[in-house]
C-alpha cells in the first residue's frame, strides 16, 4: 500500500489541515501519515487560536515517520514560522524525498493569520524549489509573485513568476474568484501553460479545507505513480465532487464530503 505524509496543523472542527489531509489520502486508497506542526481552536465560522509545537517535538515526529514508513510523496501546510520551514526543508532535504507538494497556507477563510511574515521568505527561499508542486491560492500567489491577480492572464503571469522560484509544477487556484469561478492555472516544466476548468457544475458556497483537500490528493496521486498533469487534473475533478456533495456540517463554511460514492466506472480511475 502506497504512503503518503502530511506536515500540517491540526483542525479541531475536522475540515481542513491534517484531518481533511488523512481523509483525502485514505479516499484515494493510500496510507496516510501525519506530523502535526500547531494545534488551531477552529469551526466552520473561524479559527480561534492557534499553538506551534516545539520545534523537537516537529522534528521528532518527522524523524519516526521517515525511520519506519515508505513514503512516497509528502505535502505541507501549515508552517507557521521561518524555524519550522527551516526544520522541514532540512530534514526533508537530508531524506531526499521527491514527490513533496507544497501548499503555501497564509490566512484562513475568516482571516485569521496562519504564516508569519519572515516564513513566507523562507518557504520561498527553501521549500519551493524543491516542490514538485506548489498549489497556492489567489491571496497566496499575489504575495509570492509580488502583484495583484484580477484575470487569468494575471494568474497565469503569476504561475511563471513562481515557477521562477524553482518547483517543478505550480497550480494557481482560482477559487471563488469573481473573473474565472473554479478556473486554475497549472504551469508545468513538462507542459508549460495551461488552463484548468470543473468537469461539472460547481458550487459558489465556500467548503471548509478544500485548499488542503485538493493538495492532499495530489500528494496521493504522486503516491500511486500518476505524472504531475495527471494528478493534478484528476485532484480538480475529485475535489469539484467534493464539494458538490458536502453535507450540512456547521454554521459557516461545510467542510467536504472526502468519502462521497464512487461507481463502478469511477472506483478503478479514482
Amino acid at each position: 500500500m502506497k504512503q503518503a505524509l502530511t506536515i500540517a496543523g491540526s483542525d479541531s472542527s475536522g475540515g481542513a489541515g491534517i484531518q481533511a489531509d488523512l481523509k483525502a489520502f485514505h479516499a484515494h486508497g493510500v496510507f496516510g501519515a501525519s506530523v502535526v506542526t500547531a494545534v488551531t481552536a477552529q469551526n466552520t465560522l473561524e479559527v480561534r487560536s492557534a499553538f506551534d509545537l516545539p520545534l523537537e517535538v516537529i522534528r521528532s515526529q518527522l524523524e519516526a515517520v521517515l525511520d519506519d514508513l515508505e513514503i512516497a510523496a509528502a505535502k505541507t501546510g501549515m508552517l507557521s514560522s521561518a524555524a519550522v520551514v527551516e526544520l522541514v526543508a532540512d530534514v526533508l532535504g537530508e531524506r531526499g524525498l521527491k514527490n513533496l507538494v507544497v501548499d503555501p497556507v497564509m490566512v484562513s477563510k475568516s482571516g485569521f493569520r496562519l504564516l508569519r511574515d519572515d516564513a513566507i521568505d523562507a518557504l520561498a527561499a527553501r521549500l519551493i524549489p524543491t516542490a514538485r508542486v506548489v498549489t497556492p491560492n489567489l491571496h497566496e500567489a499575489s504575495l509570492l509573485a509580488g502583484f495583484e491577480i484580477a484575470s487569468v492572464d494575471d494568474m497565469k503571469r503569476a504561475a511563471e513568476r513562481i515557477a521562477g522560484l524553482g518547483p517543478r509544477a505550480v497550480v494557481v487556484k482560482g477559487g471563488h474568484a469573481a473573473f474565472a469561478l473554479a478556473v486554475d492555472v497549472l504551469w508545468s516544466a513538462e507542459t508549460g501553460l495551461e488552463e484548468l476548468h470543473p468537469d461539472g457544475p460547481v458550487r459558489a458556497t465556500s467548503v471548509h479545507g478544500t485548499g488542503c483537500t485538493f493538495s492532499a490528493a495530489i500528494t496521493a496521486r504522486l503516491a500511486l505513480g500518476e505524472d504531475t498533469r495527471t494528478a493534478v487534473t484528476n485532484a480538480k475533478r475529485y475535489v469539484t465532487r467534493v464539494i458538490a456533495q458536502a453535507p450540512v456540517i456547521g454554521h459557516g463554511h461545510p467542510p467536504g464530503a472526502h468519502f462521497y460514492f464512487l461507481g463502478p466506472d469511477e472506483w478503478e480511475n479514482r
